[in-house]
């Protein structure tokens, strides 16, 4: 049965499926032991990394007419009392700083939010 947290994220996925200037990606990130060596692997895009990723096309200024811009999208989903760890907010951070879009999502109405 899936968590409050995992049912939130599906609803906020289909919501935005319907955005044609959007593509976002389930991020799973964690660690599993390799069951023939039980040595530990990691998965995901990185330690602290939103659990949605992709991007948001934007069309450029005057200057550069009719070019459009994939701009690196990052949402963290998290249920009204969910917390956010450390590393997740040093990630949403480091993809504001490079001019990315990133924010924490605890509905719907916040994901299109962060993507204003």
């Amino acid at each position: 049965m899936a968590n409050a947290e995992t049912t939130l994220q599906q609803q906020i996925r289909l919501a935005l499926g319907t955005r044609t200037d959007l593509r976002l990606f389930r991020n799973q990130v964690g660690q599993l032991p390799d069951p023939r060596t039980g040595r530990p692997v990691q998965f995901g895009l990185a330690r602290g990394s939103a659990d949605l990723i992709g991007w948001r096309t934007i069309t450029i200024t005057p200057e550069m007419v009719g070019q459009q811009l994939a701009v690196f999208t990052s949402i963290e989903v998290k249920t009204p009392t969910g917390r956010v760890r450390p590393e997740q907010q040093a990630w949403l951070d480091a993809v504001q700083t490079a001019g990315g879009i990133a924010g924490i999502a605890r509905s719907i109405r916040d994901a299109n939010e962060i993507l204003r």
